[in-house]
């Protein structure tokens, strides 16, 4: 393994971030909570190590703290905002509640020049940055001097160049702090010296290594959605194993137009891998007729993937592990890093696993990978773009972006709708330049005067957003020309929509799914 970072999360919503900065440097980095900050630094063995922000005060009884031998290990350490306030109270130094907090965009005048910033500020520039903080650093620990302040943080960045050790009190990690990106990648480069040599080569031949001895001999059944996550699982672990591995693909009926066509054509003729292809479609749409939770749709959804997924690996037999194409967002997600329950986001069959009745250990070759890195890792395997770039798509399908009641007839109308919209986006040359586009079909009815008649019928509503990371987004802005050309099509070749509406809803922060 090369060299890796370790990145402490202290509850910030957009640790995530980080690790994605560090990683976009060509360095391997993992996160940990601050609760088993210690046992992952003896099994990281890091060269370096990240603090994270956090929603608590270090002047709180009980806030949380780093293990002392991230101090100790004499170790390259950024701090970053509650990073950087516990870093200097375990240090030394002092902080406290400030009167002057500072949340959103500010500014800050760089004091001096040091290793962080190397060609990136300079001594005398004002530069934008992105705060997030009621606390303040007082007083400095020893041996640490000003880099950095701004009008609510005369402390903005400190930091000791012989240590090695820094601390920033904006996050340069978010996109609104411009920056930040190179900032990082100066700490990780600059300062800790490491070499920026990971790649998704590198990562696929250790993953297949990994896989072969994990599983020896055994037999392995992978459960396929249709999506691209568990395509590109499916694909390494049949790189690493061949025919040991077999997989099931459950089509629930609720899936886009063609797709479960071309995922059958793509694992049995493309790569001649052992599918089991279960069409399930009336029992799946049977189960949801009428129902309008949405939180029960996804129950449901899941329930029967397992029920439909256990029948079959029963008949296949010899099976002793299951393969899922778990990320390192979910395995992040599945961790409380503040001492409470995790909130439960996706609630559906790719999230949690399969009953214990089943008796399976799991190979889960992603766990450590990003959805973007996750794509890249196909293209490495030889998946077709077409397939490996496709927007993303949640578990439970179309049954979500239908909100109400879910009907086989609502099933088809929103699909021709939703290819329409797709197919207007590639023809205008914009698919690559949103990250997720798609077409939902609202519980409501219009009247519409079409021709010599009158309409009842339902409203078609188009989302789409850019992103860059997947954790903020904003709607793609759409000129009026492509809105009305892809509206017209709808309306004029789909029986059962009289109407079309844009969705300019943003994502912001610390929101995970966009569905």
């Amino acid at each position: 393994m090369t060299d890796q970072v370790l990145i402490i999360d202290f509850g910030s919503q957009v640790t995530q971030l980080i690790a994605r900065r560090v990683r976009e440097a060509g360095v391997y980095c993992e996160i940990v909570p601050f609760q088993s900050a210690e046992e992952g630094f003896h099994r990281l063995n890091p060269k370096a190590i990240i603090l994270s922000g956090g929603p608590a005060s270090t002047s709180e009884m009980g806030s949380p703290r780093a293990p002392q031998i991230v101090f100790d290990s004499g170790l390259p350490v950024l701090g970053i905002c509650y990073g950087q306030m516990t870093m200097c109270v375990q240090m030394g130094g002092k902080a406290e509640s400030s009167d002057h907090r500072e949340f959103g965009r500010a500014y800050v005048e760089v004091q001096k020049d040091c290793p962080l910033f190397d060609g990136v500020w300079n001594e005398g520039e004002r530069h934008q940055v992105w705060m997030s903080h009621g606390d303040r650093v007082i007083e400095l620990p020893e041996g640490f001097e000003i880099l950095a302040k701004s009008d609510g943080a005369p402390f903005a960045v400190f930091g000791n160049p012989e240590r090695k050790t820094y601390g920033m009190m904006f996050h340069p990690e978010v996109v609104h702090t411009p920056d930040g990106a190179k900032l990082l990648s100066n700490f990780v480069h600059k300062v800790a010296g490491l070499a920026g040599d990971w790649s998704m080569a590198a990562y696929k031949d250790q993953a297949i290594e990994a896989i072969r001895a994990q599983v020896g001999d055994s037999r392995v059944i992978c459960g396929l959605s249709g999506g691209v996550d568990s395509a590109v699982a499916a694909v390494l672990i049949h790189e690493a194993i061949g025919d040991q591995l077999t997989c099931i693909f459950v089509d629930h009926g609720l899936m886009r137009l063609n797709e479960a066509e071309q995922v059958v054509t793509l694992f049995r003729e493309h790569y001649n891998i052992p599918l089991v292809h279960v069409d399930a479609a009336d029992t799946f749409l049977d189960a949801l007729e009428g129902e309008t939770d949405p939180e029960k749709k996804r129950k449901t959804i899941g329930r029967l993937f397992i029920e439909v997924f256990e029948a079959e690996a029963k008949k296949i037999g010899g099976a002793e592990f299951l393969a899922q194409g778990t990320l390192y967002p979910d395995v992040i997600e599945s961790v409380s890093f503040t001492g409470g329950p995790s909130v439960t986001i996706k609630s559906h069959h790719n999230v949690g696993g399969l009953p214990e009745r089943m008796n399976m250990k799991l190979v889960e070759p992603l766990r450590e990978l990003f959805k973007d890195e996750v794509r890249d890792l196909g293209r490495e395997l030889g998946l077709p773009d077409a397939f490996v770039g496709r927007h993303p798509f949640p578990g439970p399908g179309l049954a979500i972006r239908c909100p109400g009641g879910v009907t086989r007839e609502k099933m088809d109308i929103l699909r021709q709708a939703d290819a329409i919209y797709l197919d207007e986006i590639a023809k205008a040359g914009l698919y690559d330049a949103i990250w997720q586009a798609f077409a939902v079909l609202l519980p409501v009815q219009t009247v519409g005067v079409m021709g010599d008649g009158r309409t009842y019928e339902f409203v078609c509503a188009l989302r789409a957003v850019t992103s860059v990371d997947g954790m903020t987004a904003d709607f793609y802005h759409f000129d009026m020309e492509f809105l009305g050309r892809a509206a017209t099509r709808i309306i004029n070749e789909v029986r059962g929509i009289n109407r079309v509406v844009y969705d300019v809803t943003s994502k912001p922060p610390g929101t995970i799914e966009w569905e």
